[in-house]
């Protein structure tokens, strides 16, 4: 079988072994402690409770039934949850999805329009245990962290590097990953990168391998079973750091948090997670919306793990496609973007999107510069590309990992049966 007839099946395949959202009837009379906590539970309260990022909490009746109207405003837009790929497009099975169905919307309407009754206060779930805000999500076997760094109240934005010990001496390699900002007023974004050679000064990163990105609302990278990145033994960590001034001086340390394989212990995969897609030069005059589009070619066959879209305030929507080697096209996803949202989407194991050598990853952004654009600060202004928060990017950050032919093949057979079977 030729690629080209074995690409136009790759994601049709992979959905058929995605298994579906567990569907929720929409009750006649829905009330607040059998229908609706629950809800709330899953896919709210992690960030709506006290001293929480949220601004308003929702752990219980007395504080949720205010909002009853803005929550169905805001879920029936699917603003909230913070859960942005588009439900009609391509993949829709991920590790920890908090996204609403559709019948838990339509639930949460009804809930309103019947005057958002309490219920039974007997028919209320066991309340959830969370973390404490700016916890970690994984449970860290090393924690780098960066030298204190003073931001004034009132400065430009400052980019600069701080390099410091690991205290890995061994090659180790990596299971999960996070970056967690010491103050999330003030980081903009930090890149933290393995710095392999003992004599690289700050001004040189030509060598490093990158490790993982921090920006606003940035989740774990938690990388599927038995695939894993090398730290080298000895490696220094460099934080790569853009600073934002917010009107009071602050005090920042980042931390690098990593999950590692027992020593001596190599995964069967090595994960590799770049940024993807880039579009070149931005051209956004004022007033439109424009389209931009970035291409990376895949010289082997090779599973995607990760899709997160990366773009600033006017970034609005951006799409991941397959060219497959014959020409033809998948789309695997698109999420509706929002800049204090930096969400990866990890796909759930079987329904990784396959790929065969010689497809070419296309990144497709938008950018709306009107006025309608409620992130656009100036909707007078031509934008362009650039590393400050007013400029723009579009990009991907990818995660994958190669297969050889054998394996690529074998995979693809397998899901035709599964498919075949279902």
């Amino acid at each position: 079988m030729t690629n080209g007839k074995l690409a136009v099946a790759l994601l049709a395949l992979a959905a058929a072994l995605v298994p579906g959202l567990a569907v929720a009837e929409v009750p006649d009379n829905p009330t607040f402690h059998k229908d609706i906590e629950p809800i709330l539970q899953r896919s709210c309260q992690v960030c709506h409770r006290p001293d929480n990022m949220a601004p308003m909490s929702l752990m219980n009746y007395q504080e949720a039934r205010p909002w009853a109207r803005s929550i169905r405003a805001k879920v029936e837009a699917r603003e909230m949850p913070p859960w942005h790929i588009d439900p009609k497009v391509g993949v829709q099975a991920f590790k920890n999805d908090k996204s609403l169905s559709d019948d838990e919307i339509a639930t949460i309407g009804s809930w309103v329009d019947s005057g958002a009754p309490r219920g039974n206060p007997e028919d209320a779930p066991v309340p959830v245990q969370f973390q404490e805000f700016g916890a970690w999500t994984i449970d860290p076997d090393v924690i780098v962290t960066s030298p204190p760094h003073t931001v004034p109240a009132e400065a430009g934005d400052w980019w600069g590097d701080y390099i410091v010990p690991s205290g890995i001496s061994t090659d180790r390699y990596i299971k999960a990953i996070q970056t967690k900002a010491g103050d999330l007023r003030v980081v903009h974004h930090a890149l933290t990168y393995a710095v392999t050679d003992p004599d690289s000064s700050l001004n040189d990163s030509s060598e490093d391998a990158f490790l993982n990105e921090y920006a606003v609302g940035k989740n774990a990278d938690v990388y599927p079973d038995g695939s894993g990145r090398l730290f080298p033994a000895d490696s220094r960590v460099r934080f790569s750091f853009h600073y934002h001034s917010v009107g009071e001086e602050a005090t920042d340390q980042t931390e690098l948090g990593l999950v590692l394989y027992p020593e001596g212990e190599e995964p069967n995969k090595i994960l590799y997670s770049r940024q993807l897609g880039q579009a070149g030069e931005l051209d956004i005059p004022a007033g439109q919306v424009t389209r931009h589009d970035g291409y990376q070619k895949m010289y082997l066959p090779g599973k995607l793990t990760g899709f997160q879209p990366h773009m600033h305030f006017l970034g609005t929507r951006q799409c991941l496609e397959l060219i497959y080697p014959n020409g033809s096209t998948e789309m695997v996803n698109c999420a509706n973007f929002d800049f204090n949202w930096h969400i990866v989407y990890n796909y759930d194991d079987p329904s990784q999107p396959i790929y065969p050598a010689g497809t070419t990853l296309h990144v497709i952004s938008y950018h709306d510069n009107t006025q309608a654009n409620r992130g656009n600060h100036d909707a007078k202004n031509w934008t362009g590309g650039g590393s400050r928060t007013v400029d723009e990017m579009a990009f991907s950050w990818i995660s994958w990992y190669d297969l050889s032919d054998e394996e690529y093949a074998a995979e693809l057979e397998a899901r035709k049966a599964q498919a075949e079977n279902d």
